[in-house]
């Protein structure tokens, strides 16, 4: 069943530990709209709870005794797909390496635990990092669960196909532009987006020839857990990008988390190296979409390719400006396939994307353009 806009989301707060039992239920009962209907200490307690509880939504903690939150979400979506969870992970390598499972397997989104600072400082921590999750929740409706569960077949089959629009420039370029193969490929992701970059990089070919650069938003380590990850499931290099590094055909950089990552000149002044800055949050992200993006269409005019996915906020959208400005090519996912259509909806929605494609046509669409 969908989410009813008009009645509160309830929420079961699961988590081995009293103390985040606590802050995350009174951080929860203090948001407007949100209803806590309970709390378990395990995950077998959890699901036993689950039918008279009732809940829209578990915040899952993936590190407890008896049934961790890995089988509970295994639970949920063969028995409950209609239920959404959102992770409390640790900051370690092995949390972010359960965290990536987390969200391969259809968790909606995660926070990283605080690991130092009194109760009120992590209940801020806290409030401030789930409350717009709560909000893209509630507006995606579990919209991609739902059409797996409920669709007829042939609706489900016409929205995994997407609507028909073809890989063309609906603005005309500038006259001093011309458009040509992109010699790079940047994409940027938000919520949902381990899932769909596990489901759409594999697809990408070995040989594709050029360099590939993405911003995923994640604090640190998340994102070296997702590279590895990923990079045992595709057929290109994957890996977390280093400070200095030269851009590679036939490899994908990911940005470190908590840092900025932009694309400069090297010493040459022929070939293209990673950059890793401290700069500040763009769009209260870091790393940010935007930034990336604007290198990208500095040192790629008329050559390279953009591409904007599931996610919430508009990171991404001045960037992609950009680059279209300068020539680029950009590819934007369809609402019907992302967890949350924020982040592509201008770009589809305003004629800045020159195609709107599936998830599963994202690959195809990316290869029609090197």
């Amino acid at each position: 069943m969908a989410i009813n806009p008009s009645k509160p989301l309830r929420v079961l707060v699961v988590d081995d530990t009293v103390l985040y039992r606590k802050i995350v239920s009174d951080v929860l009962a203090a948001l407007p709209d949100v209803e806590v209907v309970g709390s378990a200490h395990n995950g077998k307690a959890a699901i036993a709870k689950l039918a008279t509880l009732k809940p829209d939504l578990l915040t899952l903690d993936i590190e407890m005794p008896e049934m961790n939150g890995l089988e509970v979400l295994d639970h949920i979506q063969r028995k409950a797909p209609h239920i959404g969870a959102i992770m409390l992970s640790t900051l370690t390598h092995e949390g972010g390496a359960m965290t990536m499972k987390a969200l391969e397997l259809g968790a909606f989104d995660f926070i990283p635990k605080p690991q130092s600072g009194g109760m009120e400082e992590n209940r801020r921590k806290i409030k401030v990092a789930i409350e717009p999750m709560l909000q893209a929740f509630r507006r995606s409706g579990r919209i991609t669960g739902m059409l797996k569960a409920k669709a007829p077949a042939a609706k489900a089959a016409a929205l995994a196909r997407g609507p028909k629009i073809p890989l063309t420039a609906p603005r005309r370029l500038p006259a001093t532009l011309s458009r040509s193969k992109a010699e790079i490929v940047a994409i940027g992701i938000s919520t949902g987006g381990p899932k769909a970059l596990a489901t759409m990089l594999p697809m990408i070919p070995k040989n594709i020839g050029v360099p590939i650069v993405i911003v995923q938003h994640m604090p640190p380590m998340f994102t070296s857990s997702l590279a590895n990850s990923l990079a045992a499931k595709c057929q290109i290099a994957v890996r977390e990008a280093k400070q200095g590094e030269p851009i590679e055909p036939n490899t994908a950089l990911i940005a470190p988390g908590g840092k900025q990552m932009k694309i400069v000149a090297g010493a040459d002044g022929k070939t293209r190296t990673i950059k890793i800055t401290d700069d500040p949050p763009e769009n209260s992200c870091k790393p940010s979409v935007d930034y990336l993006f604007r290198s990208v269409a500095h040192h790629y005019v008329g050559r390279a390719t953009g591409v904007i996915m599931t996610g919430m906020g508009s990171d991404g959208t001045e960037g992609l400006k950009l680059m279209k400005q300068n020539g680029a090519t950009i590819i934007a996912q369809d609402e019907a396939s992302c967890v949350v259509f924020g982040m592509p909806k201008e770009a589809a929605e305003t004629g800045l994307a020159d195609a709107v494609v599936p998830l599963n046509k994202i690959a195809d669409t990316i290869v029609k353009t090197v």
